[in-house]
């Protein structure tokens, strides 16, 4: 496989055309931002954790039936992937009360919610990634009933499985956000990433933070806690 020219640059990630039909290269940085790119850092070694981590959640979810990007870990930092048209949702679950939700709500952070909250945001930095409902994604066409019904069912499946996979190193799902893409015959299939950039990770015993609201809050200690992840999960060489 030929790495190509460069497609496109985000946040925290590369994305470069192959030689291959339908394959593209993702390349993870170790740029960090936060509050929709107001806040900006460096994380060193955060592109290979993310990288790492995020293939290995990927190949278990593909095993418990949800589709992904994946195709190959090609390096440290890059992964091949198929090529999607993302759908312009961000897909965001939450377990247990954090961040925003406990600001927008007035709950108490690590107030153990009832039941899950699965949430929509459009998916646009310029206005700053509002909150939606079902109605708004259907009347403004960016996704159709069908597409939001399979984006939610395997939301759900992600949910359950993370949370046990994280349980058992040691850690608490407490949120986290996904986004979907649509293959070129429209078959929805995950992609991004699942890393402590998209998901709060908090310590089973102390509720110590492991993940990106160290960067976020000024925490301190926020390599340490990416590279404590990696290790919990049995990543790290």
């Amino acid at each position: 496989m030929k790495k190509l020219e460069q497609l496109y640059e985000g946040k925290a990630k590369k994305v470069f055309a192959t030689d291959e039909d339908g394959v593209v290269i993702v390349d993870y940085k170790d740029d960090a931002t936060a509050f929709n790119g107001e806040k900006k850092g460096t994380i060193m070694g955060k592109g290979v954790v993310n990288n790492k981590m995020s293939n290995y959640v990927f190949g278990l979810l593909e095993k418990d039936g949800v589709p992904t990007h994946f195709i190959k870990e090609l390096s440290d930092r890059e992964t091949a992937v198929k090529k999607v048209s993302i759908v312009p949702l961000e897909v965001i679950v939450r377990n247990v009360a954090a961040g925003s939700f406990s600001k927008r709500m007035g709950v108490p952070e690590g107030k153990e919610l009832l039941c899950p909250i699965l949430e929509f945001s459009y998916k646009n930095d310029e206005l700053g990634d509002p909150f939606i409902n079902d109605d708004y994604a259907l009347a403004l066409g960016l996704a159709t009933q069908d597409e939001i019904d399979t984006i939610k069912k395997y939301t759900r499946k992600v949910n359950e499985c993370l949370k046990k996979y994280f349980l058992s190193a040691g850690m608490k799902l407490i949120d986290f956000k996904i986004e979907f893409g649509r293959l070129p015959d429209g078959t929805i299939i995950l992609a991004d990433e699942i890393s402590p950039d998209t998901c709060r990770l908090w310590d089973v015993k102390t509720n110590e933070k492991l993940d990106k609201d160290r960067f976020r809050r000024d925490l301190g200690n926020v390599e340490e806690a990416y590279n404590e992840v990696f290790r919990r999960l049995g990543l790290k060489d």
